[in-house]
């Protein structure tokens, strides 16, 4: 076999094709990215951890064996599951209102959520579902993201400071200031500071000082590690905990238990509808990124591969006592400049993350809290996505406040409501664009065989042919206006006696679309005018055909609409009696 890295194409039915046609090249750029990814995930998977309201370790054991379940079911050879904030922060809005956060109830609600979470998306994989995906579009994915990272920002300033909430007014924010807040603000604006350079600017000065592209981006990549390093050895040094720096706390040695306990029966009830929307959001999510990681490769990915590799990481996270878990976009990115190969560079990954639990762990207890909150703060402003609802807002305003509706609903009624009432509003803005059709009068282009709209085109016409071009499936939101586009076209050409419809452009037509059709066809016939269909597509013809109006009403059926011109054209029927109006 060639040692040439070229991938075997992922998205097969094959479990574990990538091991099974493994090559010697690809395990150095597994390896590096792999030990790159190690690193670079603590600080984000403890910051993630406490956004969820969990101790910080449950991140770091949310690393472990959704990427080995990943690794076992996925489909992309390049996305890294794990925490991320977005389901963090889902986590810990969902479940506030049924348990203290922090509490031990609160605990096992997070990893049950995450166990109905993975056993959803693994059923829905079996099934063969990877088209869920389309019910949430990008629009109000985008706004929801947008709108839980507004959130997620929100939350943490206060802990810039050493406080554990907004207050509720400057007397109030005076009163309980101390030197250690300050000190507190020092070090976390600080680290602000050296996040938004390393982010923004770091990659390109490494590059202008000789250092090679992908060593440059990687070192920009992983300046949280140096934040982290230099914030515990500072409060080893000078005894910040001491002078009332919060600080990580105690964190066990060793990997995380498999024993959990069963909540009551009400209580795992209540997370059904939250597993539900975290599934979906999580799915759709992470298909995104695997998707936008495939094309830098030229692969491809399949849905119900992901939506099985999904499960099987989020029932591996509550397995081990963590909470949901997703594709993060940072941690793919860094994987694949890595050099990643295949998800053996997660299997790697998660064998060092293990390595380190079982060793140096217990020193991230003097990780100060702050550090964490920039760590979140950095890595959830770019996902404040304004671009795009300029963008969306421009080319369709339906578009738009689907976008600006799921933001505003995530930011006023929360994570639930938010997400309802974008797709609600999506439905709304399809059914409303379906219930506006375009029904255009058509010509010849002449000298050609192409028909365009008399409107907006210098187009031949065939006296007494009516053809009129319908563009968007006739269903019961819009059967009126059709109907009403059509009688309207006849009241602009009275000398009509063929009216040749032409479907190139409609899937679907429903009962109350074939009721007016029928309707219409006999107060056609009622004026002496005939109707005749033209490029009726495969689907849509295998219904009509079984219905009386195309075997009795309909006069004839054309595979395109120049024979149909040529045909009627050539038809000599005499001009209608005038009807009284």
């Amino acid at each position: 076999m060639s040692d040439s890295p070229r991938l075997q194409p992922p998205g097969s039915d094959a479990l574990l094709g990538w091991l099974t046609h493994y090559r010697r090249a690809w395990f150095g750029g597994d390896l590096t990215a792999g030990l790159v990814l190690s690193i670079m995930v603590i600080p984000q998977s403890m910051a993630y951890a406490m956004l969820a309201g969990m101790p910080v370790q449950v991140g770091l054991y949310a690393s472990l064996l959704p990427l080995l379940g990943y690794a076992l079911f996925g489909s992309s050879m390049s996305m890294s599951v794990g925490p991320v904030a977005v389901t963090g922060l889902m986590t810990a809005t969902l479940l506030a209102p049924l348990a203290e956060v922090g509490s031990a109830d609160y605990m096992q609600l997070a990893i049950w959520l995450a166990l109905f979470s993975g056993a959803l998306l693994f059923a829905f994989g079996l099934l063969r579902l990877g088209f869920l995906a389309n019910f949430l579009s990008h629009p109000v994915i985008s706004g929801f993201i947008s709108g839980a990272a507004i959130l997620i920002v929100l939350s943490q300033v206060p802990k810039l400071a050493g406080l554990r909430n907004w207050p509720d007014n400057p007397a109030t924010l005076l009163d309980s200031w101390h030197t250690s807040n300050s000190l507190v603000l020092a070090m976390g604006i600080a680290a602000l500071l050296w996040l938004v350079y390393a982010r923004a600017w770091l990659a390109g000065h490494l590059r202008s000082m000789g250092l090679p592209e992908l060593l440059a981006n990687l070192a920009a990549r992983l300046a949280p590690i140096l934040v982290v390093v230099l914030a515990v050895a500072a409060t080893l040094q000078f005894g910040l905990s001491a002078h009332g720096v919060p600080v990580v706390g105690e964190i066990p040695a060793g990997l995380p238990s498999l024993v959990w306990q069963t909540p009551d029966t009400g209580a795992l009830r209540s997370l059904l509808i939250p597993a539900v929307l975290i599934s979906l959001v999580t799915f759709v999510e992470s298909v995104s990124i695997a998707q936008s990681l495939a094309r830098r490769k030229r692969q491809s990915i399949n849905p119900d591969r992901e939506l099985l590799g999904l499960g099987a990481a989020n029932l591996g996270s509550g397995l081990t006592g963590g909470f949901a878990v997703a594709g993060g976009f940072s941690r793919s990115s860094v994987n694949i400049e890595a050099g990643a190969n295949t998800p053996l560079a997660g299997v790697i990954a998660a064998v060092m993350i293990a390595g380190i639990l079982l060793t140096v762990a217990p020193l991230f207890a003097y990780l100060p809290q702050v550090m964490l909150a920039v760590v979140i703060i950095v890595a959830v402003v770019p996902l404040i996505d304004l671009r795009s609802l300029a963008r969306a807002w421009r080319y369709d305003r339906a578009e738009g406040l689907t976008l600006l509706s799921t933001l505003l609903g995530v930011l006023i009624l929360g994570v639930e409501g938010g997400i309802i009432l974008g797709v609600c509003w999506s439905i709304v803005a399809q059914l409303w664009r379906g219930s506006r059709p375009h029904v255009a009068v058509v010509g010849r282009v002449p000298d050609t065989s192409y028909f365009r709209n008399t409107k907006r085109h210098l187009v031949e016409t065939v006296p007494q042919l009516l053809a009129l071009r319908i563009d968007e499936n006739i269903f019961f939101a819009n059967t009126k206006a059709v109907e009403q586009a059509i009688y309207q076209a006849l009241a602009d050409y009275p000398d009509t006696r063929e009216v040749l419809l032409i479907l190139s452009a409609v899937n679907h037509i429903d009962s109350t679309g074939l009721d007016m059709l029928s309707e219409l066809t006999e107060g056609l016939a009622e004026r002496d005018i005939h109707l005749h269909l033209a490029e009726v597509k495969g689907p849509v013809m295998d219904h009509l055909q079984q219905t009386d109006w195309m075997q009795r009403q309909v006069d004839e059926l054309f595979p395109s609409t120049d024979i149909a011109f040529n045909t009627l054209g050539k038809l000599k029927r005499p001009s209608p009696e005038p009807t009284e109006s």
